[in-house]
């Protein structure tokens, strides 16, 4: 068989002059390892099929610039792996971002320091005052305030994927929206302000 004979950098140079018969023989070849590859990341059958279209996708793209052609299975398995990081990481944003968006902080300890009742009620209106014056703000302030102090900490690159911001309009926007919040704060106003996220 002819698949059998010709070298990977010959089944690569083939198909890269069009040659069907060469692209079929290196998808019968290397199949196998990307969805090895694919099988240790865990993903959903979706994702999964996802990853091996996007990598012989990737491999059709950049075919004709391999620099090792010979070597055809080892950038296949490093696409799909770099592929399944992609989507990991993906779904962890999603994930972080779901828990933000419902988050109210209840759970951030604000009781913490002190036992006695006005301790304890003064710490509930500050936080009933903080609270207060964060729903007044634009909800698209709020979201990204809530990305800007998640824990553990998100990049601004992340927080710009994430708003479609521009990642150098992050920090001016963050202090913008900390300005407002200050402003409730010290003076609460009884509607929501708009503060503008993004260019």
């Amino acid at each position: 068989m002819q698949d059998t004979v010709e070298s990977t950098a010959q089944l690569v140079r083939s198909a890269a002059q069009g040659d069907e018969a060469a692209w079929a023989s290196l998808v019968d070849r290397f199949a196998g390892l990307v969805w090895s590859v694919i099988r240790g990341y865990r993903l959903t059958a979706a994702d999964a099929a996802d990853v091996s279209q996007t990598t012989w996708l990737r491999l059709a793209e950049h075919i004709h610039s391999l620099r090792d052609p010979e070597r055809a299975g080892a950038w296949l398995a490093r696409t799909a792996g770099r592929e399944c990081l992609r989507i990991k990481q993906v779904d962890a944003l999603h994930r972080r971002v779901d828990r933000l968006a419902s988050w109210d902080g209840t759970d951030a300890g604000w009781g913490e320091g002190g036992s006695e009742p006005e301790t304890a009620l003064l710490r509930s209106e500050q936080h009933a005052q903080l609270w207060g014056a964060f729903n007044a703000l634009d909800p698209s302030a709020q979201l990204l305030l809530r990305l800007l102090f998640a824990d553990p900490p998100m990049s601004y690159r992340d927080i710009a994927a994430l708003t479609g911001m521009r990642c150098g309009s992050v920090g001016p926007t963050r202090g913008r929206c900390l300005s407002h919040l200050r402003e409730h704060l010290e003076s609460p106003l009884p509607g929501p302000t708009t503060t503008p996220v993004g260019d």
